[in-house]
């Protein structure tokens, strides 16, 4: 049996029914023939054009989750991270999932009015969101957040800028976190932005990076720039804070479904070079050590992808603490880094070389450990509950 048969039938769980598996087909049908075929392209100009995504929200992909009424199909959780468990699969980058975190802070915290006036938008593919959080200087630090809206009558001023921002060049729809009181947490808010010609707002360079070539990821300015207190996320100042640290066990989930579908490619990848590889008279994987190493891998990839569908359950049922969310996250991407590194070195030399799928892969997984939370923060949260 080849690893690519393997993997998944042993990685079933309770919430993957009929319908999931019917949908993940259809997903990964389209991933691969419409948008597999031009990744090499995005690669080479640095980033996904924004009408890709038109096509893929038509076909009810892009937001399964959102209700009905706001322009979605009402599914459950489950099914956006099937999507980014095929995009994942397929070398694609993590633009939907920006998207996606992003429209979550609408559906938790928007007002109805807010929530008629972008979700069904966001679920089209109409408007593609980012969400501007890091600075310079001060990281992902929100308490030391320099980035101030001053309220002008019926709007707000935003002054500041951020760095670091993924679909900071193609984002039509950007949430910003600024700082509307004194320092400290309870300062912070956050403002939506719809930016095509918005006068003030600068998109800065589109930043170099060692993987994930086909992510934008950008510089942004604003200078003045004039936003309708209206588009103050739940109407309400000082709430930023609070909004952005209850996303965070979603969000870290949104990270350990992309490291169990690539752990699973890499071993796949790697069973089916080694075993036509020739060395010394032998396939590649003849020799023990590769065996062995494979093996290795193989394990981890089904222990990661039981840990994922866990904790894909506990959320469906409301359950998942945010320690959880912390361990995989943490986990997860170690464990991606690790097989991944196994991995390559199996190829040899070609291993190294760009146009081998591991290489990338390789190269794309590296900042799995740091945003979102680097290892060492998820660490130390965990240690904080065990000391509490």
């Amino acid at each position: 049996m080849s690893a690519e048969a393997l993997l998944p039938r042993l990685h079933r769980h309770a919430w993957m029914d009929e319908d999931v598996d019917a949908f993940r087909d259809q997903v990964r049908r389209y991933v691969t023939t419409e948008m597999a075929p031009q990744l090499d392209g995005w690669r080479r100009q640095g980033y996904v054009p924004r009408e890709v995504w038109r096509p893929f929200g038509a076909l009810g992909f892009l937001l399964p989750e959102v209700e009905e009424r706001h322009g979605g199909g009402g599914a459950n959780r489950a099914y956006q991270l099937v999507v980014q468990d095929e995009l994942a699969r397929a070398e694609m980058p993590a633009n939907t999932a920006v998207h996606n975190l992003v429209t979550h802070y609408l559906i938790d915290y928007g007002t109805e009015e807010q929530k008629q006036r972008w979700l069904p938008r966001l679920a089209s593919g109409e408007l593609l969101a980012g969400i501007a959080l890091t600075e310079p200087g001060c990281g992902s630090d929100l308490k030391a957040l320099r980035t101030r809206a001053r309220r002008d009558g019926g709007d707000y001023v935003v002054d500041g800028a951020k760095t670091f921002i993924t679909n900071g060049f193609t984002a039509s729809l950007l949430v910003v976190a600024v700082r509307t009181g004194d320092a400290g947490s309870r300062g912070v808010s956050l403002v939506v932005m719809e930016t095509d010609k918005l006068p003030g707002f600068r998109v800065g360079r589109r930043l170099e990076k060692l993987g994930q070539h086909a992510s934008d990821t950008a510089e942004l300015f604003f200078d003045g720039v004039r936003v309708p207190a209206g588009n103050l996320l739940g109407g309400e100042e000082g709430q930023g804070f609070v909004q952005l640290m209850s996303q965070l066990p979603y969000e870290r989930l949104m990270l350990c479904v992309p490291a169990a579908a690539v752990i699973e490619r890499a071993v796949e990848l790697t069973v089916a070079y080694t075993k036509e590889r020739k060395a010394f008279g032998q396939t590649v994987s003849d020799f023990q050590n590769t065996r062995f190493k494979l093996a290795e891998c193989a394990t981890l990839a089904h222990v990661v992808r039981s840990f994922v569908n866990d904790c894909i359950q506990r959320l469906l049922d409301g359950t998942l603490d945010q320690e959880a969310a912390y361990m995989a996250k943490y986990w997860c991407t170690e464990q991606q880094g690790k097989v991944l590194d196994e991995c390559l070195q199996l190829f040899g030399g070609y291993g190294y070389m760009a146009e081998y799928p591991i290489a990338r892969l390789y190269a794309d997984a590296r900042v799995q450990r740091i945003y979102g939370g680097t290892t060492e923060i998820m660490k130390d949260l965990i240690a904080r509950r065990l000391f509490a």
